[in-house]
């Protein structure tokens, strides 16, 4: 292979890796939306240290109304989490869907 055929390889391997890091911010975002949360708030709860995350920001722009979305069941997008090392990310995920699911116990 030669090195102008490698860096090409590299470019798309980056490009593919960046699109679906995209879409699974997108399947984060959306689910949030579906379950009335704030993307942004878990997010800072699982990542208190780092700055306001950009394609967050950007990402949530392309979410719709919970009437209008499909559903996106929770293990799909502890799934999608996992995949990308969003360990942090799925925790606190699992906690909102404890939550969920004490509220909904009968007493």
């Amino acid at each position: 292979m030669n090195r102008e055929h490698s860096k090409q390889l590299e470019e798309q391997i980056r490009r593919n890796y960046e699109r679906d890091e995209n879409m699974m911010i997108l399947v984060f975002a959306q689910w949030c939306v579906n379950r009335d949360l704030d993307p942004a708030e878990l997010y800072k709860r699982a990542y208190p240290d780092q700055p306001d995350n950009a394609a967050l920001r950007q990402t949530l722009e392309l979410t719709v109304p919970k009437e209008e979305a499909g559903d996106i069941p929770d293990d799909t997008v502890l799934g999608v989490l996992s995949l990308f090392g969003n360990e942090e990310l799925a925790f606190v995920v699992t906690e909102e869907i404890g939550k969920r699911a004490s509220r909904s116990r009968p007493s």
